[in-house]
C-alpha cells in the first residue's frame, strides 16, 4: 500500500480528473496547512508528499527542513508546486524537493511525476501515465491516458475519451527508468470493450519519434524481456 499526502487545494484539482491515485493500492491523505501536513506525515509515514509553496501555516521551507532532518520522516519523495517567478523558484529550491513543478499546473504532468517518484510500474503489463493532445484544429487539449503493452513501434492506451481510427495524437510519458518520451502516433485499432468499463482501448502506432527516444524504448523493452527470461529460468 502506497501512501500519498497532498495539499488540499491540489487534491481538488486532481479530483476533476481520473488518476492512478484512485487505485485501491494507494491511500490518499489531504492537508490544509503545513502543520497538518507534518502531523499526518508523522502519523502515517507517507511515501510521497505533493504540496505547494504557498501553503498556510509555517513556511514550506521550514516544513521541508523538519522532514528532511528527522530520520523517521525523511524517507519520503516530495513534489513542490510554485509560481513561475524567480523568487518562488529560488525559495522552492531550498526545500530539497525531489521535483519542482511550475504553475499553471497540468494534472497529467503532475501525475506523471508522482508516478515516477512512487515507482509504480506495471503489474503484468506496463502502465504509465500519458499526456496526449489530439492533433487537430478541434483539439480539446491534453487529456489523461494509461499506457500498456508498449513496444518500440507503438503501444496500447486506455482513456475515457472517445476517439476514432486514424486520429493522430501527440504524446509524452515517463518510462519507469525516468526517461521521458515525446512522440506522435496514429490510432490504428480500436478494441471493443465488453467488461462494461467506461474506458476505451486503442492501438497506437508511432509515426514520428526521434532516434534517441526510439533507442530508449528499445533499451527498455529489452530490459523487460531479460527480466522475464531470468524469472522463468
Amino acid at each position: 500500500m502506497k501512501k500519498v499526502l497532498i495539499a488540499q487545494e491540489l487534491q481538488a484539482l486532481l479530483e476533476q480528473n481520473r488518476t492512478f491515485l484512485d487505485r485501491t493500492d494507494i491511500r490518499v491523505f489531504a492537508a490544509r496547512t503545513n502543520e497538518d501536513m507534518l502531523k499526518v506525515h508523522r502519523a502515517e509515514k507517507a511515501d510521497l508528499i505533493i504540496t505547494q509553496l504557498d501553503m498556510p501555516g509555517m513556511t514550506s521551507d521550514r516544513l521541508c527542513t523538519l522532514i528532511r532532518e528527522d530520520a523517521s520522516l525523511r524517507a519520503v519523495s516530495l513534489i513542490m508546486v510554485c509560481a513561475n517567478t524567480p523568487e518562488a523558484i529560488k525559495e522552492s529550491s531550498r526545500c530539497r524537493a525531489n521535483a519542482v513543478l511550475l504553475r499553471p499546473l497540468h494534472p497529467v504532468l503532475l501525475m506523471a511525476k508522482a508516478q515516477q517518484l512512487l515507482d509504480i510500474a506495471a503489474r503484468e503489463t506496463l502502465r504509465v501515465l500519458l499526456s496526449a493532445n489530439v492533433d487537430s484544429l478541434s483539439s480539446e487539449g491534453s487529456f489523461y491516458c494509461r499506457t500498456r503493452n508498449i513496444s518500440t513501434t507503438g503501444m496500447m492506451i486506455e482513456t475515457d475519451k472517445l476517439l476514432g481510427e486514424g486520429v493522430r495524437l501527440s504524446c509524452q510519458f515517463y518510462l519507469p527508468n525516468a526517461k521521458k518520451i515525446e512522440t506522435t502516433g496514429k490510432i490504428i485499432r480500436i478494441i471493443q470493450e465488453t467488461s462494461g468499463a467506461e474506458d476505451y482501448q486503442y492501438g497506437l502506432m508511432f509515426t514520428d519519434i526521434t532516434p534517441e527516444a526510439k533507442q530508449q524504448l528499445i533499451d527498455f523493452v529489452e530490459s523487460r524481456s531479460n527480466k522475464s527470461s531470468h524469472a522463468g529460468s
